[in-house]
This record gives structure tokens, C-alpha cells and sequence, in this order.
């Protein structure tokens, strides 16, 4: 995407009149089929689910994701080649999305991203984020919801076209590109086209969600052609599962660039879906869309600085304030929060003030009273000990279900050679596809509007959506020393987790991920008492016991939808330029350098 300017044309033409030629540049070309060895090992290997964090070292460089290992290799890929980390994250990112069917990720999603450029030292971030409809003019009434507590309601209520968002995603994928990228922008995209016409075998997990969403995936001709097999039945495991329109909806993009999508044919034919369900979207909302790019995010935490995206992103101040106000309770002075009660209690009070970003501020008014609760606010280290005296003296947003009776629940990091950092995080903001089952030319349209009404009222028409993402940067004594990002409903509880294991515990970045995690918190709608929920097996009974407060352990097997949150990273030894990239400890993800 990025062309030479006559001036530079020129002056290239100039130089090769009067010097002797340059050694013609390597041809970079990232399909599979020049790796094909390690595709295949990769391949295989996203079948299987791990159970403690993939770990790898180097100094050329790293990626690591949350799921879908092969694609952390394709990224690898890119900077053997030369690329640096945005070039890597991109082509990670993009292989992801066809990895997954496009079920929990979309080509239309959304994307944040924070990158620390080396050579000039600044940080920079980008909102790929959701925007709102023009013509939605009644956010409250769009049907729908998402019920996350109970194994029939993770599905959503109803079908409708409203439901749909403008996403970002790809016009994400090409804004940073544009601006950082060092590969030929079609080669990013080589490894996720492959896969795309090549096929993938069908795993377990990919099986039992085509199941899951059969009846979902069956209901449009698009989708049931693309999204089933022949005669409409889901997919099985051991089947090849290839995406053909996928595939050429790709190479279009990769040939004519993002706006294929937002100002070409594409946007057309969403549009005339997205309308045929009942949806307002049209062919303006798509053309309207561009990335936000803005100065980080920026606060102390302990002896590091956290750098992260600033609003209309939200999860930045939440995972900024939980930590602040984690610090102030002295939750560190407990010991670890899966060997002390009083530390695990600590940790989930502070994690859940992250519900701040969704109540509103009358609300907040009457439970903390005289208390600025603002952006600016509450980063400080001042609002954290105010918060936490008043939460001691019992003014919380939820109340804890009591104790029971004594017994015995798609992230990319890369950094390169040269020491710039990538860190993003992407989604398509629903469970499996989404309940409408839109699939325009291989692309998945989810239904994020199903659930986030409140929040699409409180955004003009057309404007961004605030987003709770949690991805960063983290420096110490003024260098770049670990990016991280997050995903699942419990990111801001697992990210938590992550950043005081590393700033205040000392562990590495593959122990902080092994270490035990809580989820998200089942929350009563009735009564809003809240029971926190933990992997089963990973804490001492009486650890969990001694907390006072309700709890449930969550089988390996259910993490997924019981409230799990990933958090996956890379640190960097400043000194000696050694990387160290962790993956989830759940499911088929991978870390490689070399």
C-alpha cells in the first residue's frame, strides 16, 4: 500500500546513474509454501489444547497469541523476512480470523493496538474500534441480548440486522500498515489466503461450535453455503474445512486495498444484508469509518509505567484503577492471592470496580457520594486510597454472595529485532458468528448491538463505542520492557492477574500465566450479588473459604463461556535484548522468536 513519491523515484534514478548497483532486495514472499515444513507441524498442533503457558526465547524477535498457534508462525514468518512488528501482527492477526471460520473474531471486528516505535522512543495507539449506526435513532429498543451466566442465553435472544456495527477491523489492519509497515502489503495476507483456499482440518472445539450454531448458520442461503457442508449439516471433526469466497474476498482486498471493503463492493453487499435483516446500516456508515490514532494512555504503576490506549477505550482506566487501588488496599503485603485469602479478596475488589465503565454516573453518585469519579481521576494513586476507604467501609457496586458452607470457573504481541513493539487486540464482539448469522463474501457480520445498547445510546450516531480492551506497554526506568494484551469476558480480571505477577510479584511472563486466575464474576440480576469464579482445582479450598465471599469453580472444559479472561505477553531484557514470549495456558496457542 505504500508507494514511492515521484521525489524519491527520482532521486533513486539519479543515484543509479553515477554507483554501482545495489544487491537487488531479497523477493519476500510469506505463503506457507516457503515454510511448508513448520505449516504442516503448526497445523497439526491447532488440535490440541495446551495446559500451561507456550513459552519461547530469542533475540530476532517474537510473537504470541491467545489462540491459534499457526498464525502466531505466520507472524514469525514476517520477520524472518524482514518485516518488522507491525508487518508480523498484521499477518498474525489476519491468519487468526480464518483460523477461527471468522466465529469469535471477524474481518469486521474491531482492533486495538498499541505500538512502541524504537528508534524514536514514542508509543502510539490506534482505535479500530467499533462505530455506531447513522440512521439508529432508538438504541434501546434493538432486540436482543446475551446472557453470559447460563449455557442456553450465551447464544442471544433474537435475529436482527440492528444488532450489526460498523467494525473496524481491517480498515485497522491498513491504517497501520500504512503508517509502520515495512513488507509489501499483499504479502500480509499470503498466509491467511492460503489457509483460506487450502483448508484446515476441523477440530474438536471448531466442531462442536458449528453445532452449537447450526440452526444460526442454516437460516441465510449465504451463510448455510458457506458456513455448512453440502447437504446443511455442521461441520464434523476430521473434516477439511475450506472457505473459497474467504479466499477471494482476501485477494481482493490484498490487490485493491481496505477500500474494497468500506467505499467498494463489499460495503455494498453488507449493507444489503445488514438491511434485509431489519438493520439501518448503510453504504455512508462504511464509507465514514476511520481509525482513531491518539497520544497513549500513560500512568505509574509501582516501579513501572503502564502505557495503554486513553478513551473512547475504557479498559485502559479500568486496569489502571484496579491496580492503583490494589496497591492501596497492600494487597502485595498478603502474599500471593492463591495463597491468601486476604490477598484474593483484595484482588477482587479492586477487579471489580472495572463495572464502573458500564454504570451509570447518577448511579455511581449515590453509592460514592462527593467521590470524582472521572478519566483524569481515575488514574491517580490519591482517587485509589480514597476508593478503597470507602470500600472498606462497605460502599460497593455489588454486594459478594456469602461464603458457602467449607468445601475441599484473539490476542497478537510481537516484538522485533529492533525492539518495536505491537501489541493488539482484536474481536468480533459476539459468541460464535453472533444469533442474525450474517456472512457477506467469506466475512462474518456479529451482532455486538445485541448487548450493548446502553452503551450505543450513550454514543452519537455514527460515533465510537467505548470499548473495555486492555492492551499496553510497559516501561521501566524509561525503557520499553514487556508488551501485553487481553481477551474473554474476565480480560480485566486475567490482565489483573498478569500485570501485578510481573510488576509486583517478580515472576516471569509465562509464570504470571500459569499462576492461578479468576473469572469474570457471576452476577444475580435479581438480587446483584456477585460470586466470583475460579479454574477448578487451581486454589487451596481454604484460600477460597477464608475469602467470606461466595464462589464456584469452573471445569477446564467450560472456561471458554464461564468467564475466563486471557492475557498473553512478551517481555525484553533491555540490556541483552532477550525475549521472552508466553501463550494462554487453555487452548491451541503458541509463543515462537527466534
Amino acid at each position: 500500500m505504500r508507494a514511492k513519491t515521484p521525489s524519491i523515484v527520482l532521486a533513486l534514478v539519479a543515484a543509479a546513474a553515477c554507483a554501482t548497483p545495489e544487491p537487488a532486495a531479497p523477493v519476500v514472499d510469506l505463503s506457507p509454501s516457503t515454510w511448508q515444513a513448520d505449516y504442516d507441524t503448526f497445523m497439526a498442533a491447532q488440535l490440541v489444547d495446551r495446559t500451561s503457558a507456550g513459552v519461547a526465547t530469542g533475540s530476532g524477535g517474537a510473537v504470541t497469541v491467545a489462540y491459534n498457534g499457526l498464525a502466531a508462525r505466520a507472524g514469525l514468518e514476517a520477520l524472518k523476512q524482514g518485516g518488522n512488528a507491525i508487518d508480523a501482527a498484521m499477518t498474525t492477526a489476519l491468519a487468526q480470523v480464518a483460523l477461527t471460520a471468522g466465529a469469535p473474531i471477524s474481518y469486521f471486528g474491531i482492533m486495538s493496538l498499541v505500538y512502541f516505535e524504537a528508534a524514536t522512543g514514542e508509543v502510539h495507539t490506534m482505535n479500530a474500534e467499533w462505530n455506531t449506526v447513522l440512521g439508529e435513532d432508538d438504541p434501546a429498543s434493538i432486540p436482543g441480548g446475551v446472557d453470559l451466566m447460563t449455557p442456553d442465553g450465551i447464544y442471544g435472544s433474537e435475529v436482527s440486522g440492528r444488532t450489526a456495527l460498523v467494525g473496524g477491523f481491517m480498515k485497522g489492519v491498513g491504517a497501520a500498515h500504512e503508517r509502520f509497515g515495512a513488507l509489501p502489503w499483499e504479502q500480509v495476507f499470503a498466509p491467511s489466503i492460503h489457509i483460506a483456499e487450502d483448508g484446515m482440518p476441523v477440530s474438536a472445539k471448531l466442531a462442536a461450535q458449528f453445532a452449537g450454531r447450526r440452526d444460526d448458520l442454516a437460516r441465510l442461503d449465504e451463510t448455510r453455503a458457506t458456513m455448512l457442508r453440502e447437504d446443511g449439516s455442521a461441520w464434523q471433526e476430521g473434516d477439511v474445512f475450506r472457505q473459497p469466497a474467504l479466499a477471494a474476498t482476501l485477494r481482493s482486498v490484498a490487490e485493491q486495498g481496505t477500500d474494497y471493503m468500506y467505499n467498494g463492493p463489499w460495503a455494498e453487499r453488507v449493507a444489503a444484508a445488514v438491511q434485509a435483516e431489519g438493520g439501518k446500516m448503510t453504504v455512508e456508515d462504511l464509507a465514514a469509518y476511520d481509525v482513531l490514532w491518539d497520544e497513549p494512555l500513560r500512568a505509574p504503576l509501582g516501579d513501572f509505567e503502564i502505557v495503554t490506549n486513553r478513551p473512547p477505550n475504557a479498559g485502559g482506566l479500568a486496569l489502571i484503577e484496579a491496580h492503583n487501588v490494589a496497591l492501596a488496599t497492600g494487597m502485595v503485603d498478603d502474599g500471593t492471592w492463591w495463597e491468601s485469602a486476604d490477598a484474593l479478596r483484595k484482588a477482587l475488589d479492586s477487579t471489580q470496580l472495572g463495572l464502573i465503565n458500564f454504570i451509570p454516573a447518577d448511579t455511581l453518585a449515590v453509592v460514592y457520594p462527593g467521590l470524582e469519579i472521572t478519566d483524569a481521576s481515575r488514574i491517580t494513586p490519591e482517587y485509589a486510597a480514597e476508593m478503597w476507604a470507602r470500600m472498606e467501609a462497605g460502599a460497593r457496586l455489588t454486594q459478594w454472595a456469602p461464603a458457602p458452607e467449607p468445601r475441599h470457573s484473539d490476542d497478537v504481541v510481537v516484538i522485533d529485532g529492533e525492539g518495536n513493539i505491537a501489541a493488539i487486540t482484536h474481536s468480533i464482539n459476539a459468541v460464535l458468528w453472533g444469533k442474525t448469522g450474517i456472512v457477506v463474501d467469506g466475512i462474518t457480520v456479529g451482532d455486538p448491538g445485541s448487548f450493548q445498547q446502553a452503551q450505543i445510546a450513550a454514543t452519537e450516531p455514527g460515533g465510537r463505542l467505548a470499548s473495555p480492551t486492555e492492551t499496553g506497554i510497559l516501561f521501566r526506568d524509561g525503557e520499553a520492557v514487556l508488551g501485553f494484551a487481553s481477551m474473554g469476558s474476565g480480560l480485566h480480571q486475567r490482565t489483573f492477574v498478569g500485570l501485578m505477577g510481573v510488576t509486583q510479584y517478580g515472576m516471569t511472563v509465562d509464570e504470571a500465566i500459569n499462576a492461578p486466575d479468576f473469572f469474570f464474576p457471576r452476577i444475580d440480576p435479581t438480587t446483584f450479588q456477585t460470586t466470583f469464579r475460579v479454574i477448578a482445582g487451581g486454589f487451596p479450598a481454604q484460600v477460597l473459604d477464608g475469602t467470606g465471599y461466595g464462589y464456584e469453580e469452573v471445569d477446564f472444559a467450560d472456561v471458554r463461556f464461564g468467564g475466563e479472561g486471557i492475557w498473553v505477553a512478551i517481555s525484553r531484557d533491555p540490556n541483552t535484548g532477550e525475549l521472552r514470549a508466553a501463550s494462554h495456558n487453555r487452548n491451541n496457542s503458541a509463543a515462537v522468536a527466534f
